[in-house]
């Protein structure tokens, strides 16, 4: 599959519009926030973008972040102005014509950016164990349509969890099927390479992340997928496919359930882009100076975390309600219809 990989990323695919589904790009509203970032980025760097989502989550400045799968760079880029010049962005990807194209425009983006932060590894995802990096060294991890494409998944997670600071956040966009994806599915190279084949049933997906220490997953947004190739169509058959941004927290304490102790939060508005309101996650948009009622997972994620100087924190955990009114274990996502009309990016 590594090879199958590099070649349809690296010499099949040659811009976006190759793409045959709606899986490897980004038809999601880009928020105005972000709109300047991506203005700044050379085009050539943008053409040959495939994520399935946005993964430039807030609050990064001065922060050391990890791109898994980085590509030609375009996440890595938008972050690193995030990130500021007292921070790193550091890129991975295995396909040497996508990292050479993010090191072409490198001098570029350091005159524009008035800074360089980042630096881009070949290798393997799978394998994070055989680079130069330190556990525990980085205070978020992000990755855009690649985790579907390992097919060691577990050993992606476990590199992870190990460089990741305690309090520190994987955020990632991916792709995931309402149900396990069968061989047929799975084996079939150009569904493979359009991120379908590798895709997780999604509870499959909660089974993982939980083994390996994220206990309490977060979906952030998340669309239906729309197959634009007629030719492909009746293989997935009744499969459902969704592209879905989730953020894991390395926290302890944790639980498998949002237990209730009558905690809650108050945004102060202080980071400047996000002023009205902080989104956490899809249930959780928390409207500035209002008392927001959280269970103890919440708590803990905005308390022991880069988020915390931004919150005020109301009660402890000394008592206990029970459940926290609201949780649930059916399909997360929006069942909507894909529009296989939406342009990608």
């Amino acid at each position: 599959m590594q090879t199958l990989v590099q070649d349809y990323y690296g010499r099949q695919l040659q811009s976006s519009n190759d793409l045959k589904t709606s899986a490897c790009c980004d038809s999601s509203q880009v928020p105005e926030w972000l709109k300047p970032l991506l203005a700044r980025i050379h085009p050539e760097v943008l053409s040959r973008y495939y994520g399935c989502g946005l993964v430039c989550p807030p609050m990064l400045e001065g922060c050391r972040v990890l791109d898994l799968g980085c590509g030609s760079g375009r996440d890595v880029y938008a972050l690193a102005q995030l990130a500021g010049p007292r921070g790193e962005v550091v890129g991975v990807d295995m396909t040497p014509e996508q990292l050479d194209i993010a090191e072409r425009h490198r001098g570029f983006h350091r005159e524009v950016f008035g800074f360089d932060n980042v630096r881009f590894l070949l290798g393997d995802i799978e394998r994070l164990e055989d680079f130069d990096l330190q556990p525990a060294s980085f205070d978020v991890i992000v990755s855009n349509c690649v985790v579907n494409l390992a097919p060691d998944k577990d050993a992606v997670m476990r590199g992870v969890h190990r460089l990741l600071k305690p309090g520190g956040e994987f955020y990632f966009s991916d792709v995931y099927a309402d149900r396990r994806v069968p061989a047929v599915v799975r084996n079939d190279p150009v569904l493979y390479g359009e991120c379908l084949g590798g895709a997780l049933y999604w509870n499959d997906f909660l089974r993982l992340a939980q083994r390996h220490g994220f206990i309490d997953p977060r979906l952030v947004t998340d669309r239906p997928l729309a197959i634009t190739d007629p030719a492909l169509a009746p293989r997935v058959g009744a499969l459902r496919f969704f592209s879905a941004t989730y953020r894991l927290f390395k926290l302890d304490g944790l639980e498998s359930a949002c237990e209730d102790y009558g905690q809650a939060v108050v945004y102060r508005g202080s980071f400047a882009p996000h002023a009205d309101r902080f989104v956490l996650d899809k249930h959780h948009d928390i409207e500035t100076g209002r008392v927001f009622p959280v269970c103890g997972n919440t708590w803990r994620m905005l308390h022991d975390t880069r988020f915390a100087p931004h919150f005020d924190f109301i009660g402890d955990f000394s008592r206990h309600y029970g459940l926290f009114e609201g949780c649930g274990g059916a399909l997360p996502f929006d069942a909507g219809t894909p529009s296989a009309a939406t342009p990608c990016c």
